[in-house]
């Protein structure tokens, strides 16, 4: 079967600057490929009830757009064909001069390969679209693919490519889930709309905190990587 992977980060400046918040969060949206056009269609009705022309993003969510993304969460859990998978690290632990040689660029990329290689499964084939950034090295995408490549014999990886998340609902749709379970860990928000929809998720999709889960949980899989290492 083929899949696409649409990927996203949150309090990303925590792997360079550890102050700044105590996770960061790299998380994706699994589909099968020909889902796209109801995960397109899904989410742009959506959009299209509400009048909204701009991108979704978990940081410009205020309360005047509460309900929008209230239903964006109820599309996605009611949604069977879509699945989540965020990956969150605690940003005291990252040791960079040790584990990178200093390249925090690189321990980024390590990160986004955990998130990616344990959900990629055998006799399948994956297009992989991550949020567009620059790079210092060029080639990051590249060595990300040929690494997951290798990991996975018996699995085809077709791309890993950047795409602007202005162009892509899927990327959209992995901003504000991973940035709602960041939210969560760092508890740092006092904005009410956006503590009322973690509250919302929650009461009624987990009955219970959000909190990391079991490695076989498949809709919404929260894993917080131990980067001590050992068992």
């Amino acid at each position: 079967m083929d899949f696409e992977v649409y990927c996203d980060e949150s309090g990303l400046e925590a792997l360079t600057r550890k102050d700044a918040h105590l996770f960061t969060g790299i998380g994706g949206i699994w589909i099968p490929s020909q889902y796209r056009t109801a995960l397109k269609e899904g989410i742009g009705a959506i959009k299209d009830k509400y009048s909204i022309k701009g991108e979704l993003k978990w940081q410009k969510f205020s309360p005047a757009y509460y309900d929008l993304y209230k239903e964006i969460i109820d599309f996605f859990f009611a949604s069977d064909f879509i699945r989540f998978r965020v990956v969150l690290i605690e940003a005291a632990k990252v040791d960079h001069i040790k584990f990178n040689n200093e390249d925090a660029e690189l321990g980024f990329y390590k990160f986004y390969y955990q998130l990616l290689h344990h959900w990629i499964f055998d006799f399948n084939e994956y297009n992989i679209f991550l949020d567009l950034k620059v790079n210092r090295n060029k080639g990051r995408l590249q060595e990300l693919l040929k690494v997951l490549d290798n990991a996975n014999l018996t699995s085809g990886i077709k791309q890993v490519q950047g795409l602007p998340s202005e162009q892509s609902l899927g990327i959209q749709l992995a901003d504000v889930l991973t940035g709602l379970v960041v939210a969560k860990f760092n508890r740092e928000i006092t904005s009410t709309a956006k503590l009322a929809l973690i509250h919302y998720v929650e009461e009624n999709y987990l009955n219970k905190q959000i909190a990391a889960t079991p490695k076989w949980e498949e809709k919404l899989n929260v894993f917080c990587i131990n980067l001590k290492g050992g068992w």
